[in-house]
């Protein structure tokens, strides 16, 4: 299953793609905890058994959210956010919702499945197969089975984590096993949220040293003047070079 640290990733690069003028450490801060928002649910996993992959898995919470926040910042006539936090506010909580969607659940959904419906509808669905173009049997796709799956429900299923290893009281030395990547795959999203974040902040960071070094005050050779432009700087001195030779 992908740990925590592969949803992150995911969220990075989302948070890289979408968050365009907003780009900050504050806004990726914002979409990488709402990314981690789904696995918060392994802790309600020790206390209602079963939720863990369906309390905050489901996508009920961003289907929610997103008609809430599209109340609020297109239907309401005046919007909370938008007065709140401006469009900074209102770019960034989208993104985050985003983050949530695709970094924090639909990984979880094509690895084990999550419980997509819950509490409405009870039952893990998984979004995993293969997709193949045959020249004897044609387009062959097994994502769609529902006759492989059996009805697997909170009352019957458990995901393992390191805080919750076991369905009900543990052995006394039971393991604990906290995965970072389980898979080559996993290790080059890692590593890809990590360089396509790295290399935004990087992006980010050019435009502005270049900028300052621009408005740098400066000093002119001839008058020894301070000025900001360097045009200035060089009318200045022209000036006075024409009038020493006057």
């Amino acid at each position: 299953m992908p740990s925590t640290v592969v949803h992150l990733a995911v969220g990075a690069v989302v948070a890289a793609a979408l968050l365009g003028d907003e780009f900050d450490r504050r806004s990726v801060a914002v979409v990488l905890a709402a990314t981690a928002v789904p696995d918060v649910d392994t802790f309600a996993g020790l206390y209602l058994q079963g939720t863990h992959r369906a309390l905050l898995h489901t996508l009920v919470l961003p289907l929610g959210a997103g008609a809430v926040l599209a109340y609020d910042t297109r239907l309401r006539p005046a919007s909370w956010l938008l007065g709140r936090w401006g469009v900074r506010g209102v770019r960034v909580a989208w993104v985050a919702l985003a983050a949530l969607s695709i970094g924090g659940i639909l990984p979880d959904l094509m690895t084990n499945g999550v419980n997509v419906f819950y509490p409405f509808y009870d039952r893990f669905f998984t979004v995993d197969g293969e997709l193949l173009l045959s020249n004897q049997r044609g387009v062959v796709q097994t994502f769609v089975d529902l006759s492989a799956d059996p009805r697997r429900t909170t009352e019957n299923t458990h995901y393992w984590t390191g805080v919750d290893p076991t369905r009900g009281a543990e052995p006394e030395n039971v393991e604990r096993i906290f995965p970072v990547v389980r898979s080559g795959f996993q290790l080059l999203v890692v590593f890809l949220g990590s360089f396509t974040l790295g290399g935004r902040f990087s992006a980010e960071q050019s435009p502005r040293r270049s900028i300052r070094s621009r408005s740098r005050p400066r000093q002119s050779p001839v008058t020894g003047a301070t000025c900001r432009h360097s045009d200035s700087c060089r009318s200045s001195g022209d000036t006075r070079l024409r009038r020493g030779t006057a």
